[in-house]
């Protein structure tokens, strides 16, 4: 009986314009915007390869290790194809250097921007099954009682000895069975349109990522068509149940999201935590200054001159009076001399003691600095930017592209990866200079001695997690999602079995 209700309820569904019209909409949107996507990744690839060719030759051109400052780029995921996320949004090159620990939001874009291929490209895959697919999953349910109800052909069956709790999972069964023939055959064609361009590499992690996109769409498809099946059940008339279905569509899906989005702002920081952090921050700098200007007062040089009387450098003292201790610091730890005349040899020594002894100083207060900057980036920016990641979980459409995000890689924790990536490089950067003595080395501030030796600087590379941390990332919204659609059947059998037909 359960196999003839489900045949029943398949023929009908696959002889509806309804079902045709959502596999060619599908399809069409997919294909068309799979190409698209491609362009733009291919565009994207080529800015970071350019960008890491120009400042793989821009390091080795400095001749000094104190103007060494090392640029790394991320690259590209190929699976933003399928949720954008905010492999975009955030920046994709940061310079790393002794006298700063880089963060997320100091990073800056290195692409160059095709305008028609941004506004196309923001319209991922995963977008079209929020907006499409919910639709027609909607558009499937919303008659699927009251129609029968309305024609009376609910009584017709019930006459026979079928249980009402049959007659929901045949419908239930069906129509998922009819929304997972666009879905699956859309991603069939994007993944041959993937695998068949040189430029994307997918390999066996790639394909488990997009099985558990699969896995969360058909997740979220359930939710929509149980949320119709329920306005269907609590509904007599197949004209109100579409309204409501229509709101409720236009609501979830429209409404919320941008609504939530447009309320919280992750730029705005609030100006209190701002400015004790700073203050906080700028305690650690005095304290670092007072220790320098110590130094200086008690080396073997006469004066507190940090140049050393080497000739060309009072044009930074007036550019970074000793007040503005994020400037100083920086001319302090970083300054150049170029290619010194013979009768400054004699002042040589001194500016190596001196930044023998700045340079690590340098580095343990960048990081201590490092650690008040965290938290205070924790406290607001990340806390708010998690705050709007919860509130656009009451909505499915929330709990779907934070999964899927999850899946990709592409969401916050995923960029957050890179960034730790980048900081475990800058202690192999600073390894390096020590393993060559640069801090006590006349190379750290001139030329004299011939150039600075970075042909065996350690390259950065950037591996994605595991797909395993992807799934560990992406299974509360999954099964959140499941929750729901388990919950959502059973709300729509105790309504169903106490309804008359």
């Amino acid at each position: 009986m359960m196999t003839t209700l489900i045949g029943r309820e398949l023929l009908n569904n696959l002889m509806t314009f309804r079902f045709a019209a959502a596999l060619l909409i599908t399809l069409l949107l997919v294909v068309a915007n799979t190409v698209v996507l491609i362009k733009d990744y291919e565009q994207r690839l080529k800015d970071y390869n350019t960008s890491v060719q120009t400042h793989h030759e821009e390091i080795r051109e400095k001749e000094t290790y104190s103007a060494g400052e090392v640029e790394v780029d991320r690259p590209p995921n190929p699976l933003s194809i399928f949720n954008v996320g905010l492999d975009k949004r955030l920046g994709n090159e940061i310079w790393i250097a002794h006298n700063n620990v880089p963060t997320l939001w100091e990073a800056r874009m290195n692409a160059s921007d095709n305008p028609y291929l941004n506004i196309l490209s923001s319209i991922d895959i995963v977008f079209i099954f929020e907006v499409v697919l919910s639709l027609m999953a909607l558009l499937f349910a919303y008659d699927a009682l009251a129609g029968e109800r309305e024609q009376g052909t609910l009584r017709l069956v019930l006459t026979h000895p079928v249980r009402r709790g049959h007659i929901l999972l045949a419908k239930y069964i069906s129509a998922m069975l009819c929304l997972l023939v666009p879905l699956l055959l859309s991603l069939l064609l994007a993944m041959i349109l993937l695998t068949t361009t040189a430029s994307i590499s997918l390999g066996t992690d790639d394909f488990l990522r997009i099985g558990g996109i699969v896995l969360a769409s058909i997740a979220y498809l359930s939710v929509f068509y149980l949320i119709g099946l329920f306005i269907s059940a609590v509904t007599q008339r197949t004209g109100t149940a579409l309204m409501l279905a229509m709101f409720v569509w236009g609501a979830l899906v429209l409404v919320y999201p941008n609504l939530i989005l447009a309320t919280i702002r992750s730029s705005d920081i609030p100006e209190a935590k701002a400015v004790s952090a700073f203050n906080e921050i700028k305690q650690v700098w005095d304290e670092f200054d007072r220790e320098r200007k110590h130094f200086l007062a008690t080396d073997a040089f006469p004066g507190e001159d940090p140049t050393f009387n080497i000739n060309g450098m009072g044009f930074f003292y007036e550019h970074f009076p000793e007040n503005r201790l994020t400037l100083l610091y920086l001319y302090n730890s970083m300054m150049t001399f170029g290619e010194l005349d013979e009768k400054f040899e004699e002042e040589v020594p001194h500016a190596q003691n001196y930044f023998q002894f700045l340079i690590p100083s340098t580095i343990n207060t960048a990081e201590r600095a490092w650690l008040i900057r965290k938290q205070a980036l924790e406290d607001t920016l990340v806390r708010k930017s998690n705050m709007k990641r919860t509130l656009l979980k009451f909505s499915p459409v929330g709990m779907y592209d934070a999964a899927t995000q999850a899946w990709a890689g592409t969401d916050l924790k995923g960029i957050r990866d890179f960034f730790d990536a980048v900081r475990q490089y800058r202690q192999t950067v600073i390894d390096y200079l020590d393993s060559k003595n640069a801090f006590a080395s006349q190379k750290w501030f001139t030329a004299n001695e011939g150039a600075a030796d970075w042909s065996t600087l350690p390259t950065f590379s950037f591996k994605r997690s595991g797909v395993e941390i992807n799934a560990k990332r992406a299974l509360p919204d999954s099964l959140l999602l499941l929750t729901m659609s388990l919950l959502l059947f059973m709300i729509i059998f105790l309504v169903f079995i106490k309804s008359e037909v």
